[in-house]
Parts: structure tokens; sequence; C-alpha cells
């Protein structure tokens, strides 16, 4: 038995370290974050004389969103000469006769607008992208997914940045036009603000690098072909270009004062296959470039940068092992008095578990006056990203064991507020039988709560319950959201242009 307990605690140990480092590690980009954050870009000058943009649209069935897209596209503040707007379709449902019909209205009205559809959706997204760089006529490429409505000021924001002939692409912040719709979207909000207000602040303004994001941004067009190109060898072909494009030397520019709206997902098992694409993604990304960029002249800092940030979804298969492990460490690390708790344990907690809070609540200081209110749904959103364990290291596990997938897009709805309804819409992304594991997580760590509770364990409850109803909370709206019945197919025609 003292070898057994011995091993535990080897285990036990060895994962909260690990995860201790990746909290450390957002305690650090909230420390650069705040050190570099005066360090605003601005443009080296402006153009004299504008140049030629092309604006490319990838999408596959978004027959609720894509006339919202293309009519926001359309209101972009640029000469109509130099606008050049590809829709890019590879969908196989009526998305491509609204979209047909947009364009064939809004090129009577004077826009170079075309409608690029392949018969076939080889590479997906990046299949699509590649094609429609083939012809492209500009020199910088903006690209925006089906779910976004870009600012008429986003090109004036942004062009003027390429007067620097070493910058190669430009991001801007997403905002969210649905974040008030729900407990889902309030916390999903939360999620991706801490990503794009210190994440990439953080690391764009200390020299390291970041990343595209897929949308919401601009490309020098020499750029993504001095690159090589986009791959569509990974889920996350944005990711894996931004690396490879940096490697060649472009510099990249994050802008999170300029921001892009878009719509989140508003039912899980859409927002668990938008989680389980970038989560396999990246470390697709990371088995693909780590090796390289370690070879390459960077600084360490980067080189060390980049690898946590490369690997840090890899501490969700360490987050299912770890919820195995807490009811047998509350029998063995309670045998040893509180002493053990107060000083070995609670350090390593707090660096995992309580980093992700800090993180996220500086993120809503940042960009909103009332970031008190939102204090309240922080304990939620450690919880959530509990919750989504199970998908999200099935994601990493089959990247680590290189099992293919396709690319599943996020299903969108055109939800814009509270008092729009995506239930009775076609489009659904289905629960997978790994749910199950979310459902037996919740029950289980419900009766390790009650146990810590009849115990006297109380300094582990609040913790517990954090699991408890992560999971629960995960598995239910997996499940009751999906049987929702969607609506039957209908052919939507577009208003006048």
């Amino acid at each position: 038995m003292d070898v057994l307990k011995t091993l535990f605690v080897i285990v036990y140990f060895g994962i909260l370290v690990i995860l201790a480092i990746y909290g450390c590690h957002r305690y650090y980009l909230v420390y650069l974050y705040y050190r570099y954050k005066k360090n605003i870009h601005k443009p080296l000058k402006s153009f004299e004389s504008l140049p030629k943009v092309t604006v490319q649209l990838p999408v596959y069935n978004e027959m609720y969103v894509v006339e919202r897209l293309i009519r926001a596209v359309c209101k972009l503040r640029y000469p109509k000469e130099l606008l050049e707007i590809q829709v890019l379709d590879d969908s196989t449902d009526e998305t491509q006769y609204i979209a047909q019909e947009l364009v064939k209205k809004f090129k009577e009205k004077g826009f170079l607008i075309s409608h690029l559809h392949r018969s076939n959706r080889s590479g997906f997204k990046a299949g699509a992208l590649a094609a429609g760089l083939k012809v492209a006529q500009g020199e910088y490429i903006y690209i925006f997914d089906a779910d976004f409505v870009p600012k008429p000021d986003m090109i004036e924001e942004t062009i003027h940045f390429f007067t620097d002939p070493k910058i190669g692409m430009v991001q801007v912040r997403w905002d969210h036009l649905n974040r008030d719709y729900s407990m889902l979207t309030q916390v999903q909000s939360i999620l991706l603000d801490g990503h794009f207000v210190i994440e990439h602040t953080a690391r764009n303004r200390s020299g390291r690098f970041f990343n595209f994001n897929g949308t919401a941004g601009v490309w020098r067009k020499e750029a993504i072909i001095s690159a090589g190109g986009w791959h569509h060898d990974t889920l996350t072909e944005d990711l894996d270009l931004s690396y490879r494009a940096q490697l060649k030397g472009w510099n990249f520019v994050y802008l999170p004062d300029v921001v892009s709206p878009a719509e989140l997902p508003v039912e899980m098992n859409s927002f668990k296959s938008q989680q389980h694409r970038w989560v396999k993604g990246s470390i697709q990304t990371g088995k693909k470039l780590l090796g390289k960029i370690w070879k390459s002249p960077l600084p360490l800092g980067s080189k060390i940068e980049a690898t946590f940030h490369l690997t840090n979804n890899l501490s969700y298969p360490l987050m299912i092992i770890l919820s195995f492990l807490l009811l047998p460490a509350m029998f063995i690390r309670f045998e040893g008095g509180w002493e053990h708790l107060v000083f070995i344990d609670a350090p390593l907690f707090i660096a995992s578990f309580l980093s992700i809070s800090l993180f996220y609540i500086c993120s809503q200081k940042e960009i909103d006056e009332s970031w008190l209110k939102k204090l309240k749904y922080i304990p939620f959103v450690t919880s959530l990203g509990i919750g989504l364990s199970i998908n999200n290291a099935r994601a990493a596990m089959e990247a680590l064991f290189n099992q293919k997938s396709s690319f599943q897009r996020t299903p969108k709805h055109g939800v814009n507020s509270r008092q729009d309804n995506w239930k009775g819409k076609k489009y659904r992304a289905k629960k997978t039988k790994y749910a199950w594991i979310e459902l037996f997580l919740g029950l289980y760590f419900t009766g390790v709560t009650l146990f810590a509770l009849d115990t006297g364990r109380f300094i582990m409850v609040p913790f517990l319950a954090l699991f408890q109803i992560g999971y629960l909370y995960t598995w239910s709206l997996s499940l009751f959201q999906e049987k929702k019945k969607p609506a039957e197919v209908f052919i939507s025609r577009p208003a006048e242009a």
C-alpha cells in the first residue's frame, strides 16, 4: 500500500505541477500585457494612392447569415473600383442560390463582386481560400467568415499599416453580436475576450509570434504566397499559415481597439464542435512546426512562448486524469493533516486554477467599464472549461495519434439578440457518445462533493462543485438542445439590394 500511495502521489503532483506551469504562463501573459500595453502600433504612413484589395467570404451552407455578410461587406467604405469581393461558396444547399442572387444585384449596382462555387470541398476552407487567391486581383486580402458583420470603416482602419513593407498581416479584435443571448454566450464571450484582449496584445506588443484567427483580418498577398500558401493538413489553416509566415520574417500587427462583430454559437454541440476543431488544429500545428521553430534563429523567449501557445491544449487530457484522482487524493492528502494542503496543494491549485480567473477578469476590466458586473460569470467560465475537457481531450488525443477528421464548420443561425430564435432552424451539430462520459463525471463529482460535506472536508467543496456543475451543464445542454426539432428546408430569397 505504501508503494501504491507513493505512485499515486507522484502522478497526482506531476499533473498538478504541469497544470500549475501552464497556469503560471497565464500570469505571465497578464504581466506581458500590462508591461507592453502602451506599445501601440501606428501606420508608418498613409498610402498616397490607395491599393486594390480583395475581400474573400468563404461560406458553406450558411443560408441564415450569408445575406447579412454580403450586405455588410458591400457597405465597406472604399472606392468601388478598388474593392473586389469574392463569395467563395462551397454550399450544397439553398445558400448558393441566395448568394448568387445577391451577387447579381450588387454587380448591377457597380460592385466588383463574384460568386465562385466549387463542386467539391477539396481542402475545405483552406482549399476555398487558395482557389480564390489564384484569381484575386487585390494586393491585400481581407477575409470574413459567414458569422461576421464587418464595420464600414474596417479597411480604412487597417490598410495603411501595409505602407511598411515588412507587415504581412493585420488582425482586429472580435466583438460579439449576441453576447447577452444566454449564459452560454456570455461565457463564450469572456473566453474569447481573454484570447483577444490579453493573449494577442501581450504576444504582439512584446515582439512574440501571434496568429491570424481565420477571419476579421487582412493579409498581404505576397506574404501568403511566400509562406507556401494555404495548407489543409491541419484543422487550423490560419494558425499554421501564421507561424509559417512569421518564420519567413513577416511582421504581424494586432489592433485590439478595432473590432469586428460576430455571432457566437448558441447551442452547446456547435460550440463543442468549434472547440474540437480549434484544439485539434493547434496540436496538429504544434506537431508540424515546433521543430522548425526551435531550429530557427528566433530569440529563446519567442520559442518558449510559441511552445506554450501550441501545446497548451494538452492540459485537457491531464484534466481528465486529475478528475479521477481527486477522490483518492481526498483520503491520502488529508491523512497528513491540514498542513500538507495549505503549504503544498493550495499553492499548486492557486497556480493552476486561480490564474484562469485573474486572466479573464483582467480582460473584462480592459474593455468593459461595467466589468464588475461580469465577475458573477467568472466561476462559470472555469466550470465550463472543465466541462469541455472530455470534448477537448478527445480532440488533443486525435491530433497526437494522427487520427484524421474532416473540417466541420460551426452552424450559424442569424441570432443577434434574445428575441431571435434558433430552435426551429435546420443547421445543428450532433451530440457525440462522449457526452455520456460528461454525465458520468457529473454524477461522480456529485457523489464526491456530498462525501466531502459529510466528512467535514469543506475546504474542497467549492473546488469540487466547479467540476460537478461543469460536467452536468455541458452534458445537459448537449442532450436536450439536440432534441429540438429542426425546420424543413426552404428556399429563402434575399430582399432588394
